[in-house]
């Protein structure tokens, strides 16, 4: 199986990261984190994106906040997929880290989640190599059966907490 990159800004984004690493280790998926900023470790984020395809990486999540311009640059120096995950921060909250994130040029894509979506992030990413893994792509359909069955489990129970 391919493995999932968890890239970081800072390890300030570290509780964000550990939604989407809580995931992959559910679905059995192997990853590495790592923490390279793209405006203070440019050189080192680039070297290792470059070498990612060939050390056995199918998707790329990184996880920035504020400027948040590492999954740009990721996703700049490979055609693996990267998802992006803007992050929290105190001045504007998150926003100025998702427009960041989500306003890339044509012809430079990166998937972005929500604020803060790790969990979804590492879900897309599963989804993203169940394509060429049957067994996994099974696994995600028995996950989403047993969310389901357990809101309806909720819903029967509801009247008589009413």
């Amino acid at each position: 199986m391919k493995k999932v990159g968890l890239i970081m800004g800072s390890d300030s984004d570290l509780p964000v990261v550990q939604k989407a690493a809580s995931v992959l280790k559910e679905l059995g998926i192997p990853f590495e984190a790592h923490v390279y900023s793209a405006h203070r470790t440019p050189e080192e984020a680039s070297a290792w994106t470059k070498a990612a395809r060939d050390e056995g990486f199918g998707v790329i999540i990184a996880f920035a906040g504020m400027a948040a311009h590492l999954a740009g640059a990721i996703a700049a120096n490979t055609t693996l997929p990267v998802i992006g995950v803007p992050c929290k921060s105190a001045a504007l909250d998150g926003m100025d880290a998702l427009l960041s994130t989500v306003m890339m040029p044509s012809g430079i894509p990166v998937a972005t989640v929500a604020i803060d979506g790790g969990k979804n992030a590492a879900l897309l990413a599963a989804e993203m190599l169940a394509l060429s893994d049957d067994s996994l792509a099974q696994t995600l359909i028995d996950r989403r059966k047993a969310e389901s069955e357990a809101v309806l489990a909720k819903d029967a129970g509801i009247a008589d907490r009413i």
